[in-house]
């Protein structure tokens, strides 16, 4: 068993994620995503899915990316 990072629980089924080099321990994906996803600069909700990126900015949608100013932002083009 191994204890989660995020929230101490120790638990048979835990899994380990390597990010950028470095080991981490969790008892579920939310635990992951709590800890390693990324966090939409104008929403402020974790990002799950593919978001978007503009000038090493991360948002969840276009809609936020167009929110702050960011030109030609879709999440699926026509």
């Amino acid at each position: 068993m191994a204890r989660c990072e995020v929230c101490g629980n120790d638990y048979d089924k835990s899994f380990q994620v390597v990010k950028d080099g470095k080991s981490h321990v969790f008892d579920s994906f939310e635990c992951a995503i709590h800890a390693l996803a990324p966090t939409c600069a104008h929403c402020k909700c974790k990002i799950i899915g593919h978001g978007i990126e503009s000038a090493g900015t991360f948002y969840c949608c276009a809609h936020c990316a167009k929110h702050a100013g960011v030109k030609g932002a879709v999440d699926r083009p026509s």
